[in-house]
């Protein structure tokens, strides 16, 4: 079958249908004599047979006549898209049935789920409930018996707080002590670290290693000997005290969360059914938060209060050293202080000496250097004078540059300019070189001014650091008394 143009698929575009269903039947009989009801209107009839063409160059006979209505009636009714697809999508009486035993399978099927679905969930109500109650029963009387345990170990805490106090106000008590006698023995230790301080600030060379130096670190190292034993011990009861308040502080923290833990324990406790405040949390059962298991939590604050314990021994033993210690420091600081006077006096006569041989050597070198910087203005000159006979030179043979065409030509003229501003240029270089090595030697004398002007500033420091600052504070010190820490 041969198509011309295009059918109207539209819902709207199509005539108002009939009853008329073409047969499917593959008999002729079904259809045979048959007229379509459908009247269709010849101008938009654009499907054509092969038969509709050939029939006029062929003699009809009966049964050609009838295969020709057949094919006029399948090219009318099949114009439309929807006859078409009634044609196709026919079932046959077995299709009908099975669709029918299919449906009564499913329901009787579905019937018996959820019949067998309504038993099932009533059983489970009914064991849901029982365990349910159940569980909350064993859930309070594990919260009571989590009470218990919080009561017991709060008040062994709380014993072992008020232990722990005491024992840091007498170690407290002591280490004040300490620190009066540490505070005693800084005047001495002063007076030397002063004098090794100023001594420190000696420049350069004259930072000798002396018997000066020696005899004051000597001084300091026994002075520093007794302290440091103070210091460390010192060191220990600030240590042991921060030890026995973080023990207490721990202790508190301790006590104050199974505080805490008891009343939101007894809360939860005393919750029922139809309690107020209950309420839906979705998800809580899923979030775990918790940091220790029964056993942990129970050494948690077993540990705690036997570390309390042991600070509180270490606590007292530190406390009979530091008494000790207060009796043996004060005899070891007087032996050392006269020989430091003795060395500081001849060291005094040393650098006096040496600062008057300086003083020769810098005057000749300040003359070197006013006939250097002459030396260095007369070469300046002679590079200033060199300016403008190569300005002249280059300026001519940048203004030849802009002769035209063939006239720029590469003349006797153009070669002596060029040479002359190579040999003003060459000129200028080696008085550049000279004048170079001129400053460099300027460079070198001032430098050697700078030394000796250093050199005499040195010595001169030193002088006044030894004599005005280290020998005018060596004239007293401390008490025995006041060694100890009495007064």
């Amino acid at each position: 079958m041969e198509l011309i143009g295009s059918t109207l698929t539209a819902t709207y575009a199509r005539p108002k249908t009939s009853h008329f269903l073409p047969a499917i039947s593959t008999m002729a009989s079904s259809y045979r004599n048959t007229q379509p009801a459908l009247v269709m209107n010849p101008s938009a009839n654009l499907w054509r047979t092969n038969s509709y063409y050939k029939s006029g160059g062929v003699v009809s006979n009966p049964s050609s006549i009838q295969r020709e209505n057949l094919d006029m009636v399948r090219a009318k009714t099949m114009f439309y898209p929807s006859n078409r697809t009634a044609l196709t999508t026919r079932y046959t009486p077995e299709d009908w049935y099975k669709s029918n035993q299919s449906n009564y399978r499913e329901s009787e099927s579905s019937r018996k789920s959820a019949e067998r679905l309504r038993r099932d969930a009533v059983r489970l109500m009914q064991d849901r409930d029982q365990l349910t109650r159940r569980s909350q029963e064993n859930t309070s009387k594990n919260i009571g018996e989590r009470l218990n345990d919080i009561v017991f170990w709060k008040s062994e805490l709380s014993h072992e707080i008020d232990n722990m106090v005491t024992e840091i106000a007498a170690l407290t008590e002591v280490k004040r002590r300490l620190e009066r006698a540490l505070a005693e023995t800084e005047g001495p230790l002063q007076v030397s670290q002063e004098c090794l301080y100023h001594r420190e600030k000696r420049m350069s060379i004259d930072l000798v290693h002396d018997d000066v130096e020696k005899d004051l670190i000597k001084e300091v190292e026994v002075i520093k000997s007794c302290q440091e034993r103070m210091r460390r011990h010192l060191d220990r009861a600030i240590a042991q005290l921060a030890s026995n308040r973080a023990a207490q502080h721990e202790l508190e923290r301790d006590i104050s969360d199974k505080v805490t833990a008891q009343r939101i324990d007894d809360r939860c406790h005393h919750l029922r059914n139809t309690s107020d405040g209950i309420g839906y949390y979705r998800g809580i059962e899923r979030l775990d938060p918790s940091l220790s298991l029964p056993d942990s939590w129970s050494k948690f604050t077993d540990d705690n209060i036997l570390h309390s314990q042991s600070e509180r021994a270490a606590s007292h033993k530190l406390r009979d050293e530091i008494e000790i210690l207060l009796n043996t420091t004060s005899n070891e600081m007087w032996n050392q202080f006269n020989n430091v006077n003795v060395a500081f006096t001849n060291r005094i006569s040393e650098t006096a000496d040496a600062k008057n041989n300086l003083q020769t050597h810098l005057a000749k070198t300040l003359q070197e250097i006013f006939q250097t910087e002459m030396l260095i203005d007369s070469l300046k000159k002679a590079l200033r004078d060199k300016e403008c006979p190569l300005k002249v030179a280059q300026t001519r043979l940048e203004e030849r540059t802009r002769r035209p065409n063939v006239e720029l030509c590469r003349d006797n003229p153009h070669h002596r300019l060029v040479s002359e501003v190579r040999e003003i240029e060459d000129t200028i270089y080696k008085l550049q070189e000279r004048l170079m090595e001129a400053e460099n030697s300027l460079q070198i004398l001032v430098k050697t001014k700078v030394t000796l002007e250093h050199d005499l500033s040195v010595k001169a420091n030193s002088l006044f650091l030894e004599q005005e600052k280290c020998m005018s504070m060596r004239k007293s010190f401390p008490s025995m008394p006041r060694l100890v820490g009495f007064t």
